[in-house]
């Protein structure tokens, strides 16, 4: 009868990273072997102590990466946020609890960090609910019929003045650091980026081993010249019976800081030469798209579905860090599994700020920890929850008081993979 060796779950040094990445590619179902310039850029993002592996003996079985982040609460104030990524488990040594504890490791570092939230971008759904993540933003995704939308197939340039230039990756790294801290300064759910991401993602570095294929960068300058929008994109090239095109304008990020860069920047995308289709990329649930076009109808929703999960690590803060459009108080009860964060809260709240402190008072609302990670940036419904029985009013109405309070006008919307 053969025995399991004692798996050891511990932070990997520099000479554990080739064999670390080596099961990060299998675990993602890639080709296991790592070239060593791909080596070389992920050093880029090695921070000691953040990137955890369980060991079988010399050989790592699973991996998990985490890194520092800034996230945009309701209201635009900010909160240090425990970036969770690169998470596997080999296939030959699953069911065995390591993610499980890589992650209560890498929860307690964050905790004593004082991180106030924990996030991560959940490949499956069932996983991270028992860790206390619940998806706090959705993310949809449209097909346009450029035909069916109504534009005027003349457009050339922005009615408001402004302009659309193309632009090179250089460009790019340039200017986009600058539009994207504006954009996400004020977008609940965005999260910062590095440096790394724009050279990445502009072919400087190679990351994975995948050809890189330069995309189409296009800018959107208002009339007196600041760059207020910007979108990758790529076309394919199809045709169709007799010389009919059939292109598709696939979109791989959008920024947009102002309507009119919005407006300008999709009526450019549907208006390109022989694309008869245009994909809009992970773009907010309500995205002005469909309603810039004259046709809303031609925009078809192809992909909904959550996208940033938050863990709470600290109710208080994390309460007192976002805004309240409405006056209102209620009485949280929290239940943390894990211990992290939990309790009791009495919750004051409006819009010239909230307190959150511990009560002995009786609980109004009873909720685990995954609930108000799904609740806390406003886009989840407190009493929808209650009706599907994961949240429990302990007082007639108390769900609908805390949407009145948590819910916001604007959906959250977190624009990055990671």
């Amino acid at each position: 009868m053969s025995r399991r060796t004692e798996i050891d779950v511990r932070p990997i040094t520099e000479a554990e990273f080739p064999d670390w990445n080596r099961a990060l590619n299998t675990g993602f179902l890639r080709p296991p072997a790592v070239a060593e310039e791909q080596l070389d850029a992920r050093r880029n993002e090695f921070v000691p102590g953040r990137s955890l592996g369980a060991f079988d003996g010399d050989r790592c079985v699973a991996t998990f990466r985490s890194f520092d982040q800034e996230l945009t609460a309701v209201g635009a104030g900010t909160v240090r946020a425990d970036a969770i990524s690169n998470v596997t488990v080999t296939a030959t040594h699953r069911r065995r609890g390591l993610l499980t504890r890589m992650m209560a490791q890498d929860l307690a570092a964050a905790k004593e960090r004082g991180d106030v939230v924990a996030t991560l971008i959940a490949a499956e759904y069932r996983i991270y609910g028992r860790y206390g993540f619940g998806p706090g933003t959705t993310m949809t995704e449209w097909t346009v019929d450029v035909p069916r939308a109504g534009l005027d197939p003349r457009w050339a340039a922005p009615e408001d003045g402004g302009r659309i230039d193309l632009v090179d990756g250089a460009d790019v790294r340039r200017l986009g650091p600058g539009l994207h801290e504006r954009l996400r300064r004020t977008q609940p759910g965005a999260v910062s980026r590095t440096e790394m991401w724009w050279r990445y993602r502009t072919g400087v570095v190679d990351w994975n081993g995948s050809p890189w294929t330069e995309p189409c960068y296009a800018v959107y300058r208002s009339a007196d010249g600041e760059v207020e929008g910007m979108a990758s994109y790529r076309t394919d090239d199809r045709w169709g019976d007799a010389k009919q095109p059939l292109n598709t304008a696939t979109v791989d990020w959008l920024l947009a800081v102002t309507p009119a860069a919005e407006r300008a920047l999709w009526h450019y995308l549907c208006s390109i030469d022989w694309v008869q289709t245009v994909k809009s990329g992970w773009r907010s649930p309500d995205d002005l798209l469909p309603d810039l076009l004259p046709d809303p109808r031609a925009a078809r929703i192809t992909t909904q579905a959550d996208w940033l999960w938050v863990r709470v690590l600290d109710v208080a803060r994390a309460l007192t860090a976002r805004t309240y459009e409405g006056q209102g108080s209620a009485v949280l009860e929290v239940v943390d599994r894990a211990g992290l964060t939990g309790g009791r809260w009495r919750l004051e709240a409006g819009p010239d700020g909230a307190s959150c402190v511990p009560t002995t008072e009786s609980a109004h609302l009873v909720l685990d920890v995954a609930e108000l990670g799904a609740l806390w940036l406003g886009d989840a419904s407190a009493v929808r929850l209650a009706a599907l029985g994961r949240v429990r009013e302990e007082r007639a109405g108390a769900a609908r008081v805390v949407d009145a309070l948590l819910r916001t006008s604007g959906r959250p919307w977190c624009p990055d993979m990671f």
